[in-house]
């Protein structure tokens, strides 16, 4: 799937059965579901989830829990806007 179609795929009720959860969290996100987002990215804590975690923290507002979970994913809060980080994270995880 690219990243368009995903996009397109927004106008559904629900996202893809196929889709890897991580990349159905983002779905959720963007559908304004924070909260199934939020309970995809705490399913376990590799590096993916933190930073899926961390991610949904930061759009929470709650800055030190995203830079905490940032950390856990080896990263660093990015500089750029949040809906910046979500495309570049739908990206990411299509791959």
């Amino acid at each position: 799937m690219t990243f368009q179609e995903f996009k397109t795929s927004l106008s559904a009720s629900q996202p893809q059965e196929e889709l890897p959860d991580l990349v159905k969290a983002l779905w959720f996100d963007a559908k304004g579901d924070w909260e199934k987002a939020h309970n995809i990215a705490q399913e376990t804590n590799d590096a993916a989830h933190c930073l899926l975690h961390a991610y949904l923290h930061r759009k929470e507002g709650d800055i030190w829990n995203a830079d905490y979970w940032y950390k856990r994913a080896n990263r660093k809060r990015p500089a750029n806007t949040l809906e910046e980080e979500w495309e570049q994270l739908v990206k990411e995880m299509l791959v």
